[in-house]
């Protein structure tokens, strides 16, 4: 497994002990005062609760977010910051899905379960501390395997995130979510690299639109002012299917690679990584680890990625799973909301200039 020094991991879990202390319960109000619109309605304490969303991107919009059901599979580090985000951000219901158990290593960015944890369910032990967050919202934690769920159970949610998956296992939830109509993340972080691929299938959404109005008086100077124009979009976006596919040494990605560096890339090879070994990179076995992930750079990507892309690949680290949770949660939340532009198609975070970039991966521009 992944060894992290004691002294370190001592001090990232007492920081985290005391973010989730500092959470205080609190219970709605009891009303039966009801705003409503287009079928969806909040009570009072939710329209107050809620105001300041309410006034960054309108009453219709959060209540479309409250009527949104959101599975996320695979509760690690960057699982736990998508869930806080999206759950503080009063959806409907969050459904935690996790087989796996709680660690020494998860404290070093999973801080929805306690220390005391270690042992038991992720998904189980992570469900008080996210209820806190927010009572208003529906949670469950579900301890079964995502390869154990019928394709039905995947359509009885609006957005299904997946976290730490295989590629088959993102294939076989991606083509069941497009039958459907169901928003489809596949998201994950190794080390210091950050990566999330978007299937929202054909999407439909409201964007503000600048135009610059010359107004003018009598004897005066003419100048623009800048009005905005609310306008419907649509977008459609390519499967899972196109990522597998994707040739990262094709001439066309050539210039995207100059600009983005080899993120991409990079990605692949860990990914290929984890459905060979049925895991990710491990400290522990930095060496051994090393040398296959060479390998499969040098089957897949020859001569696109130098061996320092692959010295910061192992555990999760926290300010990188903060934030790529943030960025995913975020376009979680425009999805449901039907409200800005979505990221077409994948999101990369670049630990080399720590900066993240969207790419079109797939997909005619």
């Amino acid at each position: 497994g992944i060894q992290t020094p004691p002294a370190i991991l001592s001090g990232i879990r007492e920081n985290l002990q005391l973010f989730c202390i500092e959470l205080v319960e609190f219970q709605p109000e009891n009303t039966n005062e009801m705003v409503e619109s287009n079928g969806a309605e909040l009570t009072e304490h939710e329209a107050e609760l809620y105001d300041r969303q309410i006034r960054l991107w309108g009453l219709d919009s959060q209540k479309r977010v409250r009527l949104a059901r959101i599975l996320i599979a695979g509760i690690n580090g960057l699982g736990a910051e998508i869930a806080k985000n999206v759950i503080l951000a009063g959806v409907k219901s969050v459904t935690l899905l996790d087989d796996r158990k709680v660690t020494e290593e998860d404290f070093c960015s999973q801080f929805l379960a306690p220390q005391s944890s270690v042992g038991t369910n992720r998904a189980e032990a992570s469900l008080t501390r996210a209820q806190h967050l927010n009572p208003m919202v529906e949670l469950k934690a579900d301890t079964e395997p995502i390869e154990s769920k019928s394709d039905d159970y995947f359509k009885d949610f609006d957005v299904v995130c997946l976290i730490g998956a295989s590629t088959a296992q993102h294939l076989r939830v991606n083509n069941v979510c497009r039958e459907a109509n169901v928003k489809f993340f596949a998201t994950d972080v190794w080390g210091m690299h950050g990566f999330c691929f978007t299937d929202l299938q054909k999407h439909e959404f409201a964007e503000d639109v600048a135009k610059y109005v010359v107004v003018s008086k009598p004897h005066e100077k003419p100048k623009s002012e800048t009005v905005y124009s609310t306008v419907k979009c649509t977008l459609e976006f390519p499967p899972y299917q196109s990522l597998v596919d994707f040739d990262c040494k094709s001439t066309s990605y050539a210039r995207q690679l100059k600009r983005n560096g080899p993120a991409l890339p990079v990605q692949r090879v860990l990914q290929k990584f984890r459905d060979e070994e049925q895991r990710d990179p491990a400290y522990g076995k930095r060496e051994e680890d090393l040398k296959k992930l060479f390998q499969l750079r040098d089957s897949l990507a020859p001569e696109l990625i130098p061996d320092k892309s692959f010295d910061h690949v192992f555990a999760q680290i926290s300010p990188v799973t903060a934030i790529v949770g943030g960025v995913v949660a975020h376009e979680i939340i425009k999805v449901v909301s039907q409200k800005e532009r979505p990221h077409r198609n994948v999101f990369l975070f670049n630990p080399d200039t720590c900066c993240g970039f969207v790419d079109l991966v797939g997909a005619d521009k």
